[in-house]
């Protein structure tokens, strides 16, 4: 056999890219197509390997003694003797045969092995989760874990350790566009650790029956590496409120990274993936907020959180001395760190994130304030009510949704009032025009604001366009429309409110008394011709008979009267 063995159209930890890949007998190399990046592995360091088939082919699943895998996928079936041969005059190791169950199944048996989660159905794995691939687990309920994977991003492209990207955090999720970021189990039941262990939980595991969900979940977290212990966090801050996401956490912070843990999700987050750092007095002149956005956001099941917000008393001191050694303090964090605190809490977790984490501390803009002498505007997007922050450099509005807008990605920014109620006179709005296109509107902000606005906008430069003046003038010009149709109204007012019924009743009188008139002259006129001249006593009975006919008349003209007068009415 050559003292070289060599294969074309190799891919290497699910890179983009196939490459040439040669094993010897001090170890194996890998080139990719077009590139002088190589990748090598030393024959001291392969401690097994297994031949299986893969995506685009068959693959050798390389397990180093330092607990890493090395896949290398794109074999043919016939390159399986050659290998068998290599791995084992070379590297002193056998090239076991492992055959993938393919039923389909969503139920089996967990295996914890020394680089990886197994998934066994009937025996044989289904899918394995390396553990440089998780990022965090959850108990998402009494029997069920969740498992987070870090997602990468495009410029993600390295290949190992040497050059760079994803995998060179040990990782493999760079490869493609869609990506897997997260996974939950199933776990019923109780059991022991041995049993989740396996033989990996050696002669004096627990034999003490546990939730068996639970006990998945503590052992995925101490094999993935995932939470440091207690002993190793350089500063612990218990029970600090979060707004965003709700709840209280306690805070350990490490070299790399930082955790939240709270009752019921934990969460480690990256420094690298704090983006910024803001310092936000509440107007409340009580409290005090830390903002910290993260790219990625952090996930919650299907939610991301852009931005964490945590809310401090200001008068809430606390003592705290960092678990550094003092050589590693003054050599690593010097001028950075300081051993001792003994000051408020907002202040000292603001020192170790600056110190920790190396990013800049915003506070708001020292050219603004409010006519109430604060920093915060009391407003709210939509339904949402919380405080809109100038920055240097942004807008920024918390607690939810936190939303940072920045100054240069503002096309234009319109004051308004919507609606133009008289009733809201005291209020007014206010919308950032975005360049891409977007908008975002802060409602219900103090008139006595808008002078300070104005002015602070025009320092930084920024378009302004007030539509408050133009409603102010448009109101004035209804109103002043609106009194004089009144005074022309109140001109005509005497003539007009009486209208046609001063015509009426006018007309039913006068018709009435000439009917009235005639009638009587006809019927009872003593003159009329059907009166006779009598005796005495005729005469004095006819008088009182007249009499007594003009009282019935009298009576007659009363009651008849309205009749007429609502008879010529209806007509």
């Amino acid at each position: 056999m050559a003292a070289m063995e060599s294969f074309d159209n190799i891919y290497l930890d699910l890179s983009k890219d196939s490459g040439k890949c040669r094993f010897a007998e001090n170890g194996l190399g890998w080139k990719p197509s077009g590139s002088s990046n190589t990748f090598t592995l030393d024959a001291g360091d392969i401690a097994s390997a297994q031949w299986s088939r893969a995506a685009k082919g068959y693959e050798v699943k390389i397990l180093k003694r330092s607990s890493e895998i090395v896949h290398l996928d794109g074999f043919q079936e016939e390159d399986q003797a050659r290998l068998v041969k290599i791995f084992k005059n070379w590297y002193s190791a056998n090239l076991e045969t492992k055959e993938h169950a393919l039923r389909g199944w969503n139920w089996g048996k967990t295996e914890f092995s020394k680089a990886e989660l197994v998934f066994n159905v009937q025996n044989r794995p289904s899918f394995e989760i390396p553990y440089s691939e998780i990022s965090n687990t959850n108990l998402a309920g009494r029997n069920e874990v969740a498992i987070e994977f870090a997602a990468s991003d495009e410029a993600d492209t390295g290949t190992n350790g040497h050059l760079g990207g994803a995998r060179g955090r040990g990782k493999k999720s760079g490869a493609g566009k869609d990506q897997m970021v997260e996974m939950r189990f199933y776990i019923p039941g109780v059991t022991t650790r041995k049993e989740t262990e396996g033989e990996d939980a050696g002669s004096d595991a627990e034999q003490e029956e546990k939730n068996a969900a639970t006990l998945f979940y503590e052992t995925l977290i101490d094999k993935a590496e995932i939470g440091e212990t207690a002993g190793d966090a350089i500063a612990t801050f218990l029970e600090v409120l979060h707004l965003t996401p709700r709840g209280r956490f306690d805070i350990d912070m490490y070299e790399s990274s930082f955790r939240l843990r709270g009752k019921t999700y934990d969460y480690k987050i990256q420094y690298d993936h704090v983006k910024k750092f803001m310092v936000l007095p509440k107007p409340d002149e009580l409290h005090c907020m830390l903002c910290i956005g993260l790219d990625p956001p952090l996930r919650q099941g299907q939610t991301r959180y852009p931005f964490l917000v945590m809310q401090c008393k200001k008068d809430e001191e606390v003592t705290i001395d960092l678990n550094l050694p003092e050589e590693q303090l003054n050599e690593k964090y010097k001028d950075k760190l300081s051993p001792h605190y003994e000051q408020p809490l907002h202040q000292v977790i603001t020192y170790c994130f600056k110190g920790l984490a190396g990013k800049k501390i915003v506070s708001p803009a020292k050219d603004f304030t409010t006519h109430r002498q604060q920093t915060g505007i009391k407003c709210s997007i939509k339904a949402s009510e919380g405080f809109l922050y100038c920055l240097e450099k942004a807008f920024m509005f918390v607690p939810k949704p936190a939303t940072y807008i920045s100054y240069d990605q503002t096309s234009s920014i319109t004051f308004s009032r919507v609606g133009g109620a008289v009733s809201a006179l005291s209020t007014f709005d206010i919308t950032v025009h975005m360049k891409s296109g977007g908008s975002s509107q802060f409602s219900n902000i103090n008139r006595e604001d808008l002078k300070a606005l104005e002015d602070f906008f025009k320092l930084k430069g920024l378009r302004v366009k007030n539509e408050i003046d133009e409603d102010a003038n448009l109101l004035a010009a209804a109103l002043r429309e609106e009194a004089m149709a009144d005074d022309s109204e109140e001109e005509a007012a005497p003539r007009a409110d009486r209208g046609s019924a001063d015509e009426d009743e006018e007309s039913v009188d006068e018709d009435f008394r000439a009917d009235s008139e005639s009638d009587v002259a006809e019927e009872y006129d003593s003159n009329h011709e059907s009166s006779g001249s009598g005796s005495g006593e005729s005469d004095v009975e006819d008088d009182g008979d007249a009499d007594a006919d003009e009282m019935d008349v009298d009576d007659e003209d009363e009651a008849e009267k309205p009749q007429a007068k609502k008879a010529k009415t209806k007509k």
